[in-house]
């Protein structure tokens, strides 16, 4: 399938993408991409989404400089699937990959058997990293993967080089060398992250070795993918000490979000996505530049471990965190900045971290697209005219699983409605977005119409997209 792939390739290149040809300062070379994913980072942890704790300026003037969306989706509640999503363009539901790595073989004890799961992205699977490196492209990886074992590590799946990507989910430690066993119980480490020294921040840390591979490659005078995968504000919950002190002294009885040790996190979050644009304004080439930057998943909600007693993130407006199918888990940040994209607008479109892939495609000039369906849109026109929406019906959420946010469940948002369908009693809640957004309010008895409507829609989906289902556990 690859080989017939790669024809089409060659012939659109010819084709479609010669007007990209020229050097890398050109005003008629193909665009640079810098994506930048946060990792369990809130809807509401940035300051231009509501943070009343949070200081963002970098994100916030990202914002004004391109397009805010505030209805963006990850297309799981967890990390794995929804990076995965965003590499092919497809729904983990249709790649049967609807957990995270470590628990994807493993059925549990309770009530329902959770369904054995797809471990490692197949290197049959095209994603965006292949398409651009066939047009040309330098793409670096750094940062969380989280994608799979070894042989399907980034370099299998088409970028040049792997910077710190590895099977984990999550480092042992914030500080250098980012290695050890007391918070995981196993040993982890970040590897590629030499030299450095006591006292050096993860955050800090990927991003000079961004900084050094975007500055090689516009010397070199050729486009690259920056696929900045930073692994804040995942625990364990570390923020630099100093950051953490100006926050205790900040927060008062009035801030919904009072956790300082998680705003330091994402203060350094910030500082960093600052680096990165300062960097691409002083290589000249923020003309030439898409930059989007999101999260895989909501905010997480609680930790014992380092910090007793204080919650993680607060997702409020919206209700529950990361794991949950309720807007806490699923709703994002999302932030694009680039060429022919409109500046300093916001855009209602319902969107999915599935629509990057075909999104980063058109934004290169690539027509063609891989054998098979793609369940991402292009937000291109989205981009340039903010009031457009999407052709689209529905958006759809796949999580078959426990976690301590939730049991098995899957859901979908159509227009103002969400509705969730629980597996292990049946149980159907609706919930008018648009007038609760903390889905407070369940109208599924009130609205049984819509309500048996949305069911039937879901179901046929799972069917199309060959979801895989939770059992019933003969033990229980």
């Amino acid at each position: 399938m690859k080989l017939r792939i790669y024809l089409i390739f060659a012939l659109s290149i010819l084709f479609c993408a010669l007007p990209f040809m020229g050097v890398a300062k050109g005003n008629e070379s193909r665009p640079n991409i810098v994506f930048i994913l946060a990792d369990d980072l809130g809807w509401a942890d940035l300051a231009c989404y509501g943070s009343d704790l949070h200081e963002t300026p970098n994100l916030d003037r990202l914002a004004k400089q391109g397009v805010r969306f505030t209805e963006a989706y990850a297309a799981s509640p967890v990390c794995t699937p929804t990076r995965v999503s965003i590499l092919t363009g497809k729904h983990p539901a249709r790649l049967h990959m609807t957990i995270w790595r470590e628990a994807a073989l493993n059925r549990g004890k309770r009530k329902l058997l959770e369904p054995i799961c797809v471990d490692s992205l197949p290197t049959d699977e095209i994603t965006i990293a292949e398409l651009l490196k066939d047009a040309g492209y330098y793409n670096v990886h750094l940062g969380k993967w989280h994608a799979g074992r070894a042989e399907g590590y980034p370099q299998a799946h088409g970028f040049h080089r792997n910077i710190g990507g590895t099977l984990w989910g999550a480092p042992e430690t914030f500080w250098y060398p980012y290695n050890g066993d007391s918070y995981f119980r196993e040993w982890r480490y970040i590897p590629d992250l030499e030299p450095g020294s006591e006292g050096d921040y993860l955050t800090d840390a990927l991003t000079n070795k961004a900084i050094e591979a975007m500055e090689a490659q516009t010397a070199a005078e050729r486009p690259f993918f920056i696929n900045l995968w930073y692994h804040s504000v995942h625990t364990p919950i570390e923020g630099k000490p100093g950051l953490v002190e100006y926050y205790e002294k900040k927060i008062t009885d009035k801030h919904v979000q009072r956790n300082p040790h998680y705003a330091a996190m994402v203060h350094s979050l910030d500082e960093n996505v600052g680096r990165v644009l300062a960097t691409i304004d002083e290589l000249g080439i923020a003309d030439n530049t898409l930059v989007v930057f999101s999260s895989d998943n909501g905010g997480f909600i609680k930790d014992e471990k380092l910090h007793p007693g204080l919650q993680v993130a607060n997702n409020s407006p919206l209700r529950s965190g990361k794991g949950s199918s309720y807007e806490g888990g699923v709703r994002v940040p999302l932030i694009v900045r680039g060429p022919d994209i409109a500046k300093g607008k916001e855009s209602e479109a319902q969107v999915i971290s599935c629509d990057l892939f075909p999104t980063f495609l058109d934004a290169v000039g690539i027509d063609a697209r891989p054998e098979g369906p793609i369940d991402g849109l292009s937000l291109a026109a989205v981009l340039k005219n903010p009031k457009k929406t999407l052709d689209r019906d529905a958006l759809y959420f796949h999580y078959p699983h426990y976690y301590h946010t939730t049991t098995p469940v899957s859901a979908m948002r159509k227009g103002d409605w969400k509705l969730l369908e629980y597996y292990e009693d049946g149980r159907v809640e609706l919930y008018n977005i648009k007038k609760d957004l903390g889905e407070a309010t369940n109208l599924a008895s009130a609205q049984p119409e819509i309500a048996e409507q949305l069911r039937a829609e879901l179901h046929d989906w799972r069917k199309r997209v060959g979801a895989l289902d939770p059992e019933a556990n003969p033990d229980r």
